[in-house]
């Protein structure tokens, strides 16, 4: 009688441990950038492919999260499909230099105990989220930049690829625009800051980006960037800059950040947001808004965020006209949406 209990209490057990595990929940959301997005410059098969493509990405995260992977494998594999896609400015879309080359940066953080990894100014890497990993997993370091990130990545095992595999005809289209821009403007005696300022938004934006949380109740984020059309001297935004463009603890939440990155870095965005969480107790709905509208907007700062926290919520805010974004979990079917009123 007692071996009988044992046994159907053991069985119990491990059923109600079953139901939990299945019940645990996961999520993941993604973005690929933020700026002057409007319905109108869109034709329909031009939207539909953008939709696609920014649903490919947060599926195939999903799909990582579902098999139970690790929320850091999940924002890896979501931000390689944008890295690969020419549509946004990260990897193979990314915008050009003044000097007409691509310059990239990534990171990445693991929120279970704040590790991170980021890399800036690579110019002969495919996937610069996957050596942003690698530099978390594998030195000693935080952040490497340019030919000492690529030489790392060469002791790796990491291809290097010629630059111009990055080259795309509406980039540089871009490039020449901005650079008119500017000439314009110098010819009107402004000087190079006043000339740059002059410039619009859409020139000043432009990240992919990934946060998740996995079955494991840990959360990740990761961010990846062609940069600034028209950049010079080896500018570096706030996507490789962790607790300004990426920042993950499991304490509070997990972002990655899409704008202009000067304002992101002065106003350290990722962090404050998961501080309000941590600290004011505050949702990341509300935190996210906090930052994004009341801090960013009245000093100039444009774009967005993407937040994950450890319970499986999910926020979307930005202060542009649009922002490329999609989110899939537990408690919600996939989600994509490109303009305001998505």
């Amino acid at each position: 009688m007692l071996t009988f209990l044992l046994v159907s209490a053991f069985a119990n057990t491990a059923f109600s441990n079953t139901v939990l595990a299945k019940d645990v929940p996961f999520a993941i959301a993604i973005h690929g950038g933020a700026g002057t997005i409007q319905k109108d410059h869109f034709t329909p098969e031009k939207e539909a492919a953008y939709r696609a493509k920014l649903k490919e990405s947060v599926e195939a995260g999903y799909t990582v999260l579902e098999q139970g992977g690790t929320s850091l494998d999940a924002v890896a594999t979501a931000i390689n499909v944008l890295e690969n896609s020419p549509f946004f400015n990260a990897g193979k879309g990314a915008v050009y230099t003044h000097d007409e080359t691509h310059e990239m940066d990534a990171s990445i953080m693991d929120g279970k105990n704040r590790q991170a990894g980021a890399v800036a100014g690579v110019k002969h890497i495919e996937n610069p989220i996957n050596l942003a990993r690698l530099v978390m997993d594998e030195s000693v370091h935080v952040m490497l930049s340019g030919a000492g990130a690529e030489s790392f990545a060469h002791s790796q095992g990491v291809k290097l690829v010629d630059n111009k595999i990055f080259d795309t005809d509406h980039r540089y289209k871009s490039l020449q625009r901005a650079k008119a821009k500017m000439k314009k403007a110098k010819q009107q005696n402004k000087d190079y800051q006043a000339a740059h300022f002059a410039l619009d938004t859409e020139y000043k934006v432009g990240t992919v980006g990934a946060v998740a949380l996995d079955k494991f109740g840990n959360v990740a984020a990761g961010t990846s960037t062609g940069g600034m059309t028209n950049k010079r001297y080896g500018r570096i935004g706030d996507s490789p800059v962790i607790g300004a463009g990426t920042f993950a603890d499991n304490a509070s939440c997990a972002v990655s950040a899409t704008g202009h990155g000067e304002f992101f870095i002065r106003y350290n965005v990722a962090a404050d947001i998961c501080a309000r969480v941590q600290y004011q107790g505050k949702s990341i709905d509300q935190a996210g808004k906090e930052v994004i509208h009341d801090v960013l907007m009245p000093v100039g700062g444009t774009g967005g965020v993407i937040i994950i926290d450890s319970k499986g919520n999910i926020s979307l805010p930005f202060n542009t006209k649009g922002m490329y974004r999609a989110s899939k979990s537990t408690s919600q079917v996939t989600y994509v949406g490109i303009f305001k009123d998505d």
